[in-house]
């Protein structure tokens, strides 16, 4: 079983990627077959899953103050709806037409009001000495609609637990762990089987858009975790390999606008636990919600 996923996954590599999931140009030339889309693999959310790490706005009869406590409260609000949605409809892969509005709405009213308008990818290249640096720290997705990552649902041999994005600045690494879609079907009492697949990226600002993260790919790993309720021993390797790099200076190729280069993804919301990014290409986008480990 674990040497047909590896295949599997080995057949279908512009698949393992996470949020920004988009591929290298020389990666992307394989297409997925489409089958029916399955719900599974759910993190169950529920009203605590995600606690606010905010402070709430302190209360005072002042004007501004009021309407700081007002917006955050709607914020909250509309989080935890969200997080309904994203729970009842497998982070997208089981979503009706319906729940994509309902998202989608949800969505935009938390863009319209992202208290982190400018400078979200601070220190994201690794250069800075603050301590604060926003994205720094694990991610976990609660939604896409990016059909490169909802294309992983249609696997007939594997589908998709968990799909992280951790930040160590300048690396970005993502993650997707992936179960044999058989293991559904069986008494939960049957071994499990788990594989870790990891795509690699190194991150940069893009200056002129400082809610903008550049990104280049630079290495993809499998993982086996568990072998049929086994824990995988540390002797055995992992199936990595390095992926092809440009030394080119993009900002110096003409007519060439390095801000606008095609590996990147946009921050269009981000608060203390919550962010919503939009890849570039092959475009969707993601809510990701902040965690405090991604042991599989």
């Amino acid at each position: 079983m674990s040497s047909s996923i590896l295949l599997f996954l080995l057949c279908n590599i512009n698949f393992l990627q996470a949020n920004a999931f988009i591929l290298p140009t020389s990666l992307q030339s394989i297409q997925p077959q489409y089958s029916h889309i399955h719900s599974s693999a759910v993190n169950d959310f529920d009203d605590t899953t995600i606690e606010s790490t905010e402070d709430s706005p302190p209360h005072s009869n002042n004007e501004d103050d009021d309407q700081l406590i007002e917006q955050f409260e709607k914020r909250e609000k509309l989080k935890k709806n969200l997080f309904q949605l994203c729970a009842s409809y497998d982070r997208g892969f089981g979503a009706s037409p319906k729940a994509r509005s309902s998202v989608q709405a949800i969505v935009d009213e938390l863009e319209m009001m992202n208290p982190t308008t400018s400078n979200a990818s601070r220190g994201i290249d690794g250069t800075s000495t603050e301590e604060s640096i926003p994205l720094k720290g694990a991610w976990r997705m609660i939604w896409t609609t990016a059909l490169d990552v909802l294309n992983l649902g249609a696997s007939p041999i594997a589908t998709p637990s968990a799909i992280y994005q951790v930040f160590e600045p300048p690396i970005c690494t993502n993650i997707i762990d992936l179960i044999p879609r058989i293991q559904f079907l069986l008494p939960t009492s049957f071994p499990s089987t788990l594989i870790r697949a990891e795509v690699k990226t190194r991150t940069s600002i893009r200056p002129s858009y400082t809610n903008r993260v550049g990104l280049n790919f630079e290495a993809v790993k499998l993982d086996p975790v568990e072998i049929l309720g086994a824990s995988v021993p540390t002797f055995i390797p992992s199936l990595d390999f390095n992926l092809p790099t440009s030394s080119i200076d993009i900002a110096k190729l003409p007519g060439v606008d390095p801000d606008n280069a095609p590996g990147y993804f946009d921050i269009d919301y981000l608060d203390d636990d919550m962010m919503i990014i939009k890849q570039n290409v092959p475009g969707g986008y993601f809510v990701l919600v902040k965690v405090d480990n991604y042991d599989p």
